[in-house]
């Protein structure tokens, strides 16, 4: 168990990251369709993208396998079990689609040939309720854990430890894909922990990159919106 002395983890920004994930994988089937058979440089583009938000979800994911799941079975009840371990069915679940978008992807990309567009779309189509699924149940069954049995220092080091593996240039461009739909309150939560000479400016910067992303990948600087659970 955690000491009572210890501030709990407060799980907002997570909220954050699964509004993204919904809004960003929901998106991705149209997207892989709407590429013209042959346009290799649109084809090239959405690639890209998706490989972001698969590495960025799978990063999600192997941090919580990592910090969160062993914590949660040693401090909870024994009814934590069953829970956690859907968790992790779930992840690997989604992992087994994400191989499957990782190995359509470089020849959809390279020939944006229509044949291998659809092969590519129906796997995207397979994984979205998957994901809106795992993510809706986080919420509601596995966050109020988080904030029972996890302290702020280990879940700002999970956090942290995320942060760090990504280049120092992409911050703004991650940040403004969490932020565009983000409570603002929580917005200011997480810019008052970042380096002092950030403060000031990321908010503005993370609102430019995404926008000017956005604009690229989605043909419109507001791309539809989701809203929290679906």
């Amino acid at each position: 168990m955690t000491s009572v002395d210890e501030p709990l983890a407060d799980t907002r920004d997570m909220l954050m990251a699964h509004t993204m994930f919904r809004r960003e994988f929901s998106l991705l089937p149209g997207l892989v369709r709407g590429v013209a058979a042959g346009d290799k440089e649109r084809s090239q583009i959405v690639a890209e993208h998706i490989e972001l938000v698969d590495n960025t979800l799978h990063h999600h994911h192997t941090s919580e396998d990592k910090h969160l799941w062993p914590r949660l079975l040693e401090r909870g009840s024994a009814e934590i079990a069953p829970v956690v371990h859907v968790m992790e069915d779930q992840h690997q679940a989604i992992g087994d689609i994400i191989a499957e978008v990782k190995a359509t992807l470089p020849t959809w990309r390279d020939s944006a040939a229509p044949e291998s567009a659809e092969v590519l779309a129906n796997a995207l189509d397979r994984m979205v309720p998957l994901l809106v699924e795992h993510l809706n149940l986080e919420e509601e069954r596995v966050l109020p854990l988080i904030e029972k049995y996890i302290t702020a220092a280990e879940w700002g080091g999970m956090v942290n430890e995320g942060a760090d593996a990504a280049p120092p240039e992409s911050l703004p461009l991650m940040f403004g894909l969490m932020a565009y739909e983000g409570d603002p309150e929580v917005i200011q939560e997480i810019v008052s922990h970042m380096p002092p000479e950030v403060r000031p400016v990321i908010e503005e910067l993370a609102a430019q990159a995404f926008a000017s992303y956005s604009e690229r990948v989605h043909g419109t600087a507001t791309p539809p919106r989701v809203g929290g659970r679906a």
